[in-house]
Protein backbone atom coordinates (compact mmCIF):
# COMPACT_ATOMS: atom_id res chain seq x y z
CA UNK A 1 0.00 0.00 0.00
CA UNK A 2 2.78 2.31 1.16
CA UNK A 3 4.61 1.83 -2.19
CA UNK A 4 1.60 2.26 -4.12
CA UNK A 5 0.50 5.57 -2.39
CA UNK A 6 4.14 6.68 -3.36
CA UNK A 7 3.54 6.17 -7.03
CA UNK A 8 0.38 7.90 -6.92
CA UNK A 9 2.09 10.45 -5.60
CA UNK A 10 4.74 10.64 -7.97
CA UNK A 11 2.23 10.64 -10.90
CA UNK A 12 0.42 13.35 -9.16
CA UNK A 13 2.92 15.45 -9.09
CA UNK A 14 4.46 15.40 -12.05
CA UNK A 15 0.91 15.07 -13.77
CA UNK A 16 -1.81 17.58 -14.18
CA UNK A 17 -4.61 15.37 -14.93
CA UNK A 18 -3.85 13.17 -12.41
CA UNK A 19 -4.00 15.94 -10.09
CA UNK A 20 -7.31 16.63 -11.25
CA UNK A 21 -8.51 12.91 -11.08
CA UNK A 22 -6.87 12.78 -7.84
CA UNK A 23 -8.95 15.81 -6.38
CA UNK A 24 -12.16 14.45 -8.34
CA UNK A 25 -11.96 11.37 -6.06
CA UNK A 26 -11.19 12.84 -2.74
CA UNK A 27 -14.15 15.61 -3.08
CA UNK A 28 -16.20 12.88 -4.10
CA UNK A 29 -15.39 10.95 -0.86
CA UNK A 30 -16.24 13.60 1.00
CA UNK A 31 -19.77 13.42 0.62
CA UNK A 32 -19.56 9.68 1.49
CA UNK A 33 -20.63 8.82 5.13
CA UNK A 34 -18.79 5.89 5.15
CA UNK A 35 -15.31 7.39 3.38
CA UNK A 36 -12.08 6.00 4.81
CA UNK A 37 -10.95 8.22 7.76
CA UNK A 38 -7.47 8.11 5.68
CA UNK A 39 -8.55 9.85 2.13
CA UNK A 40 -6.53 12.42 1.90
CA UNK A 41 -5.12 14.57 -1.06
CA UNK A 42 -1.31 14.89 -1.54
CA UNK A 43 0.52 17.83 -2.76
CA UNK A 44 4.15 18.21 -3.02
CA UNK A 45 5.04 21.61 -1.61
CA UNK A 46 8.14 23.21 0.19
CA UNK A 47 7.81 25.01 3.87
CA UNK A 48 8.99 28.76 3.77
CA UNK A 49 8.34 29.11 7.74
CA UNK A 50 5.98 30.34 10.48
CA UNK A 51 5.50 33.04 12.71
CA UNK A 52 4.09 31.57 15.78
CA UNK A 53 2.21 32.45 18.55
CA UNK A 54 1.29 35.94 17.70
CA UNK A 55 -0.90 37.69 20.53
CA UNK A 56 -4.45 38.04 20.03
CA UNK A 57 -3.65 42.05 19.72
CA UNK A 58 -1.43 41.12 17.05
CA UNK A 59 -3.59 38.70 15.20
CA UNK A 60 -6.58 40.72 15.12
CA UNK A 61 -5.85 42.77 12.43
CA UNK A 62 -4.81 39.92 10.03
CA UNK A 63 -8.57 39.04 8.84
CA UNK A 64 -9.06 39.47 5.33
CA UNK A 65 -6.33 37.83 2.32
CA UNK A 66 -5.06 40.70 1.96
CA UNK A 67 -3.90 41.24 5.57
CA UNK A 68 -2.13 38.28 5.61
CA UNK A 69 -0.86 38.78 2.53
CA UNK A 70 1.09 42.10 3.85
CA UNK A 71 1.63 40.67 7.16
CA UNK A 72 3.78 37.98 5.30
CA UNK A 73 5.28 40.18 2.64
CA UNK A 74 6.71 42.71 5.72
CA UNK A 75 7.70 39.59 7.88
CA UNK A 76 9.97 38.21 4.50
CA UNK A 77 11.06 42.18 4.14
CA UNK A 78 12.30 42.23 8.00
CA UNK A 79 14.08 39.00 7.44
CA UNK A 80 11.30 37.01 9.47
CA UNK A 81 10.60 34.60 7.20
CA UNK A 82 12.62 33.91 3.51
CA UNK A 83 11.81 34.69 0.27
CA UNK A 84 13.01 31.68 -0.94
CA UNK A 85 12.15 27.88 1.07
CA UNK A 86 15.02 25.48 1.24
CA UNK A 87 15.17 23.34 -1.70
CA UNK A 88 13.51 20.23 0.70
CA UNK A 89 10.12 18.76 -0.56
CA UNK A 90 7.50 18.26 1.49
CA UNK A 91 4.38 16.26 1.49
CA UNK A 92 1.03 18.09 2.29
CA UNK A 93 -2.04 15.83 3.01
CA UNK A 94 -5.53 17.21 3.44
CA UNK A 95 -8.31 15.40 4.83
CA UNK A 96 -12.00 15.89 6.47
CA UNK A 97 -9.32 16.28 9.74
CA UNK A 98 -6.90 18.77 8.90
CA UNK A 99 -3.66 18.60 7.02
CA UNK A 100 -0.23 17.10 7.80
CA UNK A 101 2.96 18.16 6.23
CA UNK A 102 4.96 15.28 6.42
CA UNK A 103 8.73 14.51 4.68
CA UNK A 104 8.50 13.05 1.25
CA UNK A 105 9.48 9.53 2.77
CA UNK A 106 5.99 10.62 4.86
CA UNK A 107 8.10 8.67 8.05
CA UNK A 108 8.56 12.45 10.01
CA UNK A 109 5.52 14.64 10.19
CA UNK A 110 6.66 18.31 9.96
CA UNK A 111 3.10 20.06 11.23
CA UNK A 112 -0.20 19.08 11.74
CA UNK A 113 -3.20 21.57 11.87
CA UNK A 114 -6.86 20.40 12.89
CA UNK A 115 -9.05 21.44 10.46
CA UNK A 116 -11.40 23.66 13.27
CA UNK A 117 -8.32 25.69 13.97
CA UNK A 118 -7.66 26.80 10.46
CA UNK A 119 -9.19 30.43 10.86
CA UNK A 120 -8.04 31.67 7.27
CA UNK A 121 -6.17 30.41 4.37
CA UNK A 122 -5.08 32.17 0.76
CA UNK A 123 -2.96 31.22 -2.04
CA UNK A 124 -1.33 33.93 -4.14
CA UNK A 125 1.82 33.96 -6.81
CA UNK A 126 4.96 34.99 -4.31
CA UNK A 127 6.07 37.77 -6.69
CA UNK A 128 9.26 36.66 -7.33
CA UNK A 129 8.63 35.91 -11.05
CA UNK A 130 9.47 31.95 -11.02
CA UNK A 131 5.68 30.81 -11.36
CA UNK A 132 5.28 29.83 -7.39
CA UNK A 133 2.35 30.58 -5.14
CA UNK A 134 2.18 30.63 -1.82
CA UNK A 135 -0.44 29.24 0.21
CA UNK A 136 -0.70 30.65 3.77
CA UNK A 137 -2.71 29.43 6.81
CA UNK A 138 -3.68 31.13 9.65
CA UNK A 139 -4.27 29.15 12.70
CA UNK A 140 -5.17 29.32 16.22
CA UNK A 141 -4.47 27.42 19.66
CA UNK A 142 -7.05 24.91 20.95
CA UNK A 143 -7.70 27.89 23.91
CA UNK A 144 -8.14 30.76 21.26
CA UNK A 145 -5.47 32.62 23.10
CA UNK A 146 -2.73 32.55 20.17
CA UNK A 147 -2.32 32.64 16.24
CA UNK A 148 0.00 31.45 13.81
CA UNK A 149 0.95 32.35 10.68
CA UNK A 150 2.16 29.22 8.54
CA UNK A 151 3.80 29.89 4.99
CA UNK A 152 3.86 27.04 2.28
CA UNK A 153 5.27 27.45 -1.64
CA UNK A 154 3.76 25.38 -4.01
CA UNK A 155 4.50 24.85 -7.72
CA UNK A 156 1.85 27.21 -8.84
CA UNK A 157 -1.19 28.99 -8.22
CA UNK A 158 -3.13 26.18 -9.88
CA UNK A 159 -1.57 24.11 -7.14
CA UNK A 160 -2.21 26.26 -4.49
CA UNK A 161 -5.96 26.70 -5.42
CA UNK A 162 -6.33 23.19 -5.60
CA UNK A 163 -5.31 23.14 -1.84
CA UNK A 164 -7.75 25.88 -1.45
CA UNK A 165 -10.69 23.96 -3.06
CA UNK A 166 -9.62 20.69 -1.07
CA UNK A 167 -9.55 22.40 2.42
CA UNK A 168 -13.27 24.21 1.25
CA UNK A 169 -14.65 21.28 0.63
CA UNK A 170 -13.22 19.45 3.69
CA UNK A 171 -14.95 22.48 5.71
CA UNK A 172 -18.15 22.46 3.63
CA UNK A 173 -18.18 18.79 4.21
CA UNK A 174 -17.70 18.80 8.29
CA UNK A 175 -20.24 21.84 8.35
CA UNK A 176 -22.98 20.05 6.49
CA UNK A 177 -22.43 16.64 8.45
CA UNK A 178 -22.58 17.96 11.49
CA UNK A 179 -26.43 19.78 11.21
CA UNK A 180 -29.11 17.56 12.53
Amino acid sequence: RLHLKKKRNQEVASNPSSLSSCLKTFLSSLGQSNSNSDTCAEFRIKYVGAIEKLKLSEGEGLEGPLDLINYIDVAQQDGKLPFVPPEEEFIMGVSKYGIKVSTSDQYDVLHRHALYLIIRMVCYDDGLGAGKSLLALKTTDASNEEYSLWVYQCNSLEQAQAICKVLSTAFDSVLTSEKP
